[in-house]
């Protein structure tokens, strides 16, 4: 596995700018374009470009939290304010909302729609997650996936092998070079 190290940095500066732009696209989905599941599909693209930049072990050091309980808990979330209404009299999924004075803010306003798109946002970014989890090699990266590969087959680019005459590389050791 051969390691790109400009994709690496560059993902690392684009990773969060993406997350920033999915999380604007969250907030301004209400009056503008956006919402839980375009927002949930930005993130989960720059999710893609961790992976290709340093494989699934990138795309696991991510979260804490396991793939099925992003998942779950944007399920909860969704359905509980989809049904909240009901307990005030109203039909399923009928926005309530309060203005709230902030002193920095000034006025704003807080939905129940907000909250529906949070657990839209969380059900996209689980299903992706667990699409990596399910279908990802843990040794590929976009190295690996362009072709790109070392001589000698340790993982490293100088065309030595790492055995070290125990018979063992530092690859099946579990070494990351």
């Amino acid at each position: 596995m051969r390691r790109l190290i400009f994709l690496e940095q560059t993902a690392r500066i684009l990773f969060h700018a993406v997350l920033v732009g999915s999380l604007f696209l969250l907030f301004a989905g209400h009056n503008e374009p956006g919402g839980g599941f375009a927002c949930g599909l930005v993130a989960g693209a720059a999710i893609s470009l961790r992976y290709l930049s340093g494989g699934i072990a990138d795309v696991r050091r991510i979260s804490r939290l396991a793939p099925w309980t992003i998942l779950g808990s944007g399920v909860a979330l969704a359905a509980a304010t989809a049904l909240a209404p009901m307990l005030a009299g109203r039909p399923v999924m009928t926005a309530l909302g309060a203005s709230l004075h902030h002193p920095l803010l000034g006025d704003v306003r807080v939905a129940t729609t907000l909250a529906f798109d949070v657990g839209v946002y969380l059900v996209v970014l689980g299903l992706v997650f667990m699409v990596f989890e399910a279908f990802a090699d843990d040794s590929a990266t976009a190295a690996d996936l362009a072709g790109i590969h070392d001589d000698a087959g340790d993982g490293d680019d100088t065309g030595e092998s790492d055995d070290t005459g125990d018979g063992i590389r530092d690859v099946e050791r579990g070494v990351r070079p």
